[in-house]
């Protein structure tokens, strides 16, 4: 971790604060009558804290540092997932993605229920004027047109009544992973990086890393441009200033994994003199966790809104402030990569709970390839030149991890079954199980389900999670002992509940090979066809793999559902199986109007005919700038 923050006195916060104040407007709601502080969000993308004030050396962000140097810096900041848009479904109402499926997944369209308001709604029924500028990508069918008084590349506090309080949101995306596709030259040379432990030390690395560094920098500058403005218009000691990022870094095993590395984000508030009373501290750092969720609330306290019942988060500012001990994180589909993971911090220690095991870490994203980092480190793993740190990450998953952040900055060292830490372990495990409870998590239902949905999975009987979430860790635990509970799960009205004793054996292969006529009974006729592709899968598992695969290569057709053409693409390619109907399922699904199962096609292809090359492959076809 980080040391001790070095703050820059350097930037646009700072002096002539005092003689702005006397030139700004009283902000008055005309809802309410009430005096309010206008709010600023200044939101980068995907970036961990390589940042001055967090106590990176090479990093130069003078402005950023100054913003510190005068507010409260969170040194434990995380988003709820380690990628864009449900970390910024969770944003936008306070509540886990994961908890109004599918829109935990990147990418896909949740219906927001009448229930789950947004906080701009919030917000501009409290008298603010409301803008974001302009990213919105939150994952669900809401209409930004409707929540925001604008919502464009062009939005501004500046189009609001006089006198009137604002809430701006501007996001830049120079920091973007896509920005890593071309190298940016600047003040970071390859050469003064410090390569993580999981990552070789190769130029494709050091070069990605040191243009990061360099993007980080400019993005500096448009925020030290937006400080300018602030002042210009008389505002600054009228205005609550966030930084934040989306999520954690754009980098290799960063974005898109539950590490903190993927899910750690700068996070700095600076709360002018004449708000202070808002602010618990009035400058330094906050040492417990934040979570990106809790952002919602936290406007509504400040605002003097009364906290939503439904958000989920918790306000760390304003009149309703309290001070969490946790943060929560998840992992489901990854673009074209089905996966569950649920992670807990305290700060501190990171623990790590991995329901699908039997996938590996470093499964192929076509967009995440894109970076020469990944593209190099695969090349280096199929060479043979990693070490043992290195090589894990194309590895099958444990069950559980458990890091010291402290003694472990990058995260290799997997404590799980340390009795030194066993308390820690049993007391994260616990406070994940609460959480996952508490908040309805919706992902351990299939994605394309008729159960999905904030609503949908609460109706009573639809979704018994308590028995779901035992059956799903029996099944991730591969427990050859609870066999007998999956055959008689294979049985269970709920379509859940079977998905879930199918991938346990799947997970258990050969040693479930008994169960071979129940598989090939469920693969051809359960009457879910997510349930079918678990139990194919499983059939390749356990060994009866002819079967298997032309249950899969018959659930992959054009004729099925997007996401259940995935899931069996998926399977096919995590069981390579060489024959001609899999390259034409394969190459037809290149074909496909669903860009993840575009890209699953295409990668598949290129595997099947031998000519796949992570250095040279684009087999998607898609453009280095695409999302």
């Amino acid at each position: 971790m980080p040391g001790s923050p070095h703050v820059s006195r350097r930037g646009v916060i700072g002096a002539g604060l005092a003689g702005a104040a006397s030139a700004s407007l009283p902000q008055t709601s005309a809802a309410t009558g009430l005096q309010r502080p206008n709010i600023l969000w200044f939101v980068s993308e995907d970036n961990f804290p390589y940042i001055g004030a967090y106590g990176d050396k090479i990093a130069h962000t003078p402005a950023i540092d100054a913003l510190a140097s005068k507010g409260v810096l969170y040194r434990h900041a995380y988003a709820s997932a380690p990628v864009c848009a449900p970390s910024r479904f969770a944003i936008l109402t306070g509540v886990n993605a994961q908890s109004c499926s599918p829109a935990q997944h990147m990418r896909a369209e949740a219906g927001l229920p009448r229930q789950l308001r947004t906080y701009p709604e919030y917000m501009r029924q409290a008298g603010y004027y409301c803008t974001n500028n302009s990213k919105t990508d939150y994952n669900c069918d809401v209409e930004p047109a409707r929540i925001w008084n604008e919502s464009s590349e062009t939005a501004h506090w500046r189009g609001r009544a006089p006198g009137q309080p604002f809430l701006a949101v501007f996001n830049t995306m120079t920091t973007h992973e896509s920005r890593l596709f071309q190298p940016t030259a600047g003040r970071v040379k390859p050469r003064d990086i410090r390569v993580p432990a999981y990552l070789p030390d190769i130029p494709e690395v050091r070069e990605d890393f040191a243009s990061y560094y360099n993007l980080i920098e400019k993005m500096d500058g448009e925020f030290a441009a937006k400080m300018a403005e602030l002042e210009a218009d008389g505002l600054a000691e009228d205005t609550i200033v966030f930084y934040y990022s989306d999520h954690g870094g754009a980098l290799a095993r960063s974005k898109r994994y539950c590490y903190d590395d993927g899910l750690r984000c700068a996070l700095i508030v600076y709360v002018p003199p004449k708000w202070r009373h808002l602010s618990p501290q009035a400058g330094g750092e906050v040492g417990t966790p934040i979570s990106l969720l809790d952002l919602a609330p936290t406007l509504l306290s400040l605002a003097g809104v009364p906290q939503a019942t439904q958000m989920q988060g918790k306000p760390f500012l304003g009149r309703d402030a309290v001070r969490s001990e946790l943060a929560f994180g998840a992992r489901d589909r990854m673009d074209e990569r089905y996966d569950l993971v649920r992670t807990v911090t305290d700060g501190r220690y990171r623990y790590i709970r991995n329901y699908m095991p039997h996938r590996p870490w470093g499964m192929h994203g076509a967009f995440e390839w894109l970076a020469k980092n990944y593209q190099g480190w695969e090349r280096e793993y199929l060479a043979g030149r990693l070490n043992a740190a290195q090589t894990r990450f194309f590895q099958p998953k444990p069950f559980e991890e458990l890091y010291d952040l402290q003694s472990d900055r990058d995260q290799i060292d997997n404590r799980i079954a340390d009795p030194a830490l066993g308390a820690i372990a049993r007391r994260l495990r616990r406070a994940l199980d609460r959480q996952m409870i508490a908040i309805n998590d919706n992902g351990f239902i299939p994605e394309g389900s008729p159960l999905e949905g904030y609503s949908e999975s609460r109706r009573p009987g639809a979704y018994p999670l308590k028995q779901i979430l035992r059956l799903a860790q029996m099944a991730a635990r591969g427990d050859r002992r609870k066999l007998g509970a999956f055959e008689v799960a294979l049985g269970h009205s709920n379509e859940v509940m079977r998905f879930w004793a199918a991938t346990g054996l799947l997970i258990l292969g050969k040693g479930a090979a008994q169960t071979k006529p129940k598989l090939v009974a469920m693969a051809g006729s359960d009457p879910s066809k997510l349930v079918r592709v678990a139990a194919a899968e499983a059939l390749v598992r356990i060994g009866a793999e002819p079967a298997g695969v032309d249950f899969l290569i018959d659930l992959a057709q054009p004729t099925q559902t997007a996401r259940v053409r995935l899931r069996a693409l998926n399977a096919l390619t995590e069981n390579l199986a060489e024959s001609g109907r899999a390259l034409a399922v394969a190459k037809s699904a290149r074909e496909d109007a669903d860009e993840y199962v575009k890209r699953a096609g295409a990668y598949l292809t290129a595997r099947l005919e031998g000519s796949y090359d992570p250095m040279t492959s684009n087999a998607a076809g898609i453009r280095r700038g695409s999302p």
